[in-house]
This record gives C-alpha cells, sequence and structure tokens, in this order.
C-alpha cells in the first residue's frame, strides 16, 4: 500500500451509493473551478420540500459519525468485464468497504486509487490491508469472512495496529471489538450492519419465514430456488410492516440511501421502494443461483463461507496479495474533485459507484464540476462506469460542459448494450441502472 495522508475530519463532501450499498458525496467542498464553471450549463436544482431538507438532515447526522458500508455491494465480476483492467491501468475507485479495491488488484494493474470522502471507509480498507501484511490466511478469514476473530484483540494490538494511520488507529481502537462477539458479527455493525442485525432478530419471531430463506439457500438448483422463492418465501415476507419500513428515509439512511435517491426509485416505480426492493430481490431470487451470491448470503447470516466469499477472502488470491498484488493501492481520504486536482498522472479507469444521483438533485453546479475535473485526468482511453438509482439519470442528457457547452454524449461514447448484458447477471441488483462509458478522443 501506497501510504497517504489521512484528514482526521471528515470532509464535507460525500460518495453515495443506491438501495443496499452507496457511496457518498455532499454539498460544501466541490466549489472549484469557478472560471471554468462560468461557462458550464447547469440543470436547475430539483425544487426541495421542508420534508426534503428534513430527510437530509437526518441522513447528514447519521452519516457524518458512522462507517456506513462494512461490504461492498457493487459485483465487481461484472465489473472486471467492463472495465477490462490491464497492467498499463491507473485506476481511480471509491473505496466503500475495499472488497472490490482488492478485488481489482488481484487483475494486477499498475496503481489503484481508493478515494473516499468518508474516512472511516478508508480505515476499514487499511485494516484489510494491514491484515493481508500481517495475518496468516486462517486468522484473516476468522476475522473478515466469519466476522468473529476470539483472538482479535490482541491480533489487533500486537499485528495490526502499528501498521495504520493515525485516524484509522483511533478508529480502530473504539471499534475493534466488533469482531470479538462469537454469537456475533462485525457485518451486523455499521449502519448497513445495524439494519441486517435487525433484519436477523426480525427472522426470530417469524420461525416460518427463517426455515424457508435457510431452505432457499440451501438449494443447488434455480428450479428448486425457484419453486422455494415462490411458495414458501415471497407469501410470507413481504407484510405491511415491511413495506411500510422500507418507506421510511432512516431505514434507508441506515443503509446509505439519502433522500434524492429514494425519490428517484419512487418516482420510477408504481410502488415506491418497497415495489423495486421487491421486484430486485425476487430477481435475484428467481434467476440467479443462490449458491454463489456471496452478497445476499452475508446479509442474511452475517458471515461468508470459504465457497462463498468475495475473490480477496480466497486461500490463494490472499497469498497473491500478500506477496505484493495489493501494493498498487494508494488510499485517499478526499473529494474525488479534490484528488483530481491533485493528481498528475491521467487517470485509465473510473469505478464512482452512483454518487452522482445525490449531486444531481442538490449540487448541479459541484456535478458539473466533476465532470470537468473527471474529463481533464481522463487518459485518452479512459472508461468510466457508475451506477444509479435510475436506468436513465436525467443529468445525462441535460449537464453542459466546457465553454462549447458540450453534452456528456457529446464527450462519452456509452455502451448500453454492453451494459444490460452485465447488469443482467449482478448478483447483487438494487441498482435500476449501471452505465459504461469511454471517454471520446
Amino acid at each position: 500500500m501506497i501510504p497517504d495522508k489521512e484528514n482526521p475530519q471528515a470532509p464535507q463532501n460525500r460518495h453515495k451509493k443506491t438501495v443496499g450499498y452507496v457511496g457518498l458525496l455532499s454539498p460544501s467542498a466541490l466549489n472549484c473551478c469557478r472560471l471554468a464553471a462560468q461557462s458550464i450549463q447547469m440543470p436547475p436544482k430539483t425544487p426541495a420540500t421542508l420534508g426534503d431538507h428534513l430527510d437530509q438532515r437526518v441522513f447528514d447526522a447519521i452519516y457524518s459519525r458512522a462507517l456506513v458500508y462494512n461490504t461492498c455491494w457493487e459485483d465487481p465480476a461484472i465489473d472486471r468485464q467492463a472495465l477490462a483492467i490491464n497492467p498499463s491501468d491507473h485506476m481511480l475507485v471509491i473505496t466503500s468497504a475495499g472488497c472490490n479495491v482488492l478485488d481489482y488488484a488481484l487483475v494486477g494493474p499498475e496503481r489503484i486509487h481508493a478515494v473516499d470522502a468518508n474516512p472511516r471507509q478508508n480505515a476499514l480498507l487499511e485494516l484489510k490491508l494491514a491484515g493481508i501484511r500481517a495475518l496468516e490466511f486462517e486468522d484473516f478469514f476468522a476475522a473478515f469472512g466469519h466476522g468473529y476473530h476470539p483472538r482479535m484483540q490482541s491480533l489487533y494490538q500486537q499485528e495490526l495496529r502499528a501498521e495504520l494511520s493515525d485516524f484509522a488507529r483511533a478508529f480502530w481502537d473504539k471499534r475493534i471489538r466488533w469482531f470479538g462477539h462469537p454469537r456475533g458479527s462485525f457485518y451486523f455493525h455499521g449502519l448497513s450492519g445495524t439494519v441486517a442485525r435487525a433484519f436477523r432478530a426480525y427472522l426470530k419471531i417469524r420461525p416460518r419465514l427463517a426455515t424457508s430463506i435457510k431452505d432457499l439457500f440451501a438449494t443447488r438448483s434455480l428450479e428448486e430456488q425457484r419453486h422455494i422463492y415462490d411458495t414458501r418465501v415471497d407469501p410470507l415476507i413481504w407484510t405491511k410492516s415491511l413495506n411500510w419500513t422500507l418507506s421510511r428515509q432512516f431505514t434507508m439512511s441506515m443503509l446509505g440511501v439519502p433522500h434524492p435517491q429514494r425519490k428517484e426509485v419512487q418516482q420510477q416505480h408504481s410502488s415506491g421502494v418497497a415495489g423495486f426492493v421487491r421486484e430486485a430481490i425476487g430477481y435475484v431470487f428467481r434467476q440467479l443461483p443462490v449458491w454463489n451470491n456471496y452478497f445476499w448470503t452475508l446479509y442474511i447470516y452475517g458471515r461468508y463461507t470459504e465457497h462463498c466469499c468475495p475473490e480477496y477472502l480466497k486461500a490463494d488470491n490472499f497469498a497473491r496479495l500478500k506477496a505484493g498484488a495489493a501494493d498498487c493501492i494508494a488510499l485517499h481520504s478526499s473529494t474525488v474533485v479534490d484528488f483530481l486536482k491533485q493528481q498528475q498522472t491521467a487517470i485509465s479507469k473510473f469505478v464512482l459507484l452512483d454518487h452522482m444521483d445525490w449531486m444531481s438533485s442538490y449540487e448541479p453546479e459541484a456535478l458539473a464540476d466533476e465532470w470537468e475535473w473527471i474529463l481533464a485526468r481522463a487518459r485518452q482511453d479512459a472508461r468510466i462506469i457508475f451506477r444509479s438509482a435510475h436506468a436513465a439519470p436525467k443529468y445525462l442528457e441535460s449537464l453542459e460542459i466546457g465553454p462549447e457547452r458540450e453534452r456528456l454524449p457529446e464527450r462519452l461514447q456509452f455502451h448500453p448494450e454492453l451494459a444490460a448484458e452485465l447488469q443482467a447477471h449482478d448478483r447483487v441488483h438494487t441498482y435500476a441502472g449501471f452505465h459504461i462509458a469511454d471517454v471520446r478522443t
């Protein structure tokens, strides 16, 4: 890992995510390129009601003090196909929980810049990198595979703590106990983990549903999987109380979904957020094999298995990361724009998650600034991937950049057919839009 100076104060700009996993980006630190901005045509801000402001205040209050994501909720298997990573690549990846940064590192790019405005997310990736360097595979898998290690406190003090930055050390000094509960799991902590823990508690009072879900995850054929979901899970799980809970902004905030993204979902689905979630989960459990779906396995059980886990948790891949594959990773607690302003080497691959949804609603000027910097720092053959709560975000057509007021489709070559083909295999499936674009030369 290439160290980067950690900022103990969380920047105001946040990278966000959608229903299930999200990267966060906030309003105030993206006020760069003011002279250039005079030549940028911005779409109008979305009028915000008092309720909108209150919902956003709740989200900001929750986000500003917490680790939001304890795992990544974007499928790196389809990202790899979309990105076609090669040894000359310099990548910008929003960190989130760091799982996918480690996944991309296994392909062998020249450099991965893991950028996140929430330093707690980088602190999690720092802990994983320290574990890769200092621990044996069995100890590493116990901690990050099972979410529990009986000796995690001593391993932290003796092997890991000295490897961390000041901010990460202070963060984990208070929270390393998250890995130490034999009946719990690290993956039931953080904001999204708290929701998973609440669902686990809910299943304890719904034994028939719990048994049905257990049988669903034990299937090894799509036919049997569909039958159990259609006859035993779907009829039991979508109660009025669960639909009501999913429709609350507080629940979405705990999952890292800001108010503008919730509104995007509500506007394009007749049954609102609950209907979108039901449709997405129905697709996952009716169309995609559950036995290799480590995302939903983790969410239900709070742990991975050796046969159902991210690539970085497999023994051979762990050995490769330890042998040097992880050395390409550099951490930056920063906004995308602030990182790009300091970056001299051109970036060839961008993994931007879905943070632009938030900006397009409330900070279109900041969104224009970000695209200016992305295009300014992109290599001629650069590829960009990002996700959205909307299948066709309006800002992709309305945003105009530069003195000639070019629209994004004039600067970017989108690949909707490839994106749709890959998205059909997305094991998370909680994003309405997946976008792949090349910078036009």
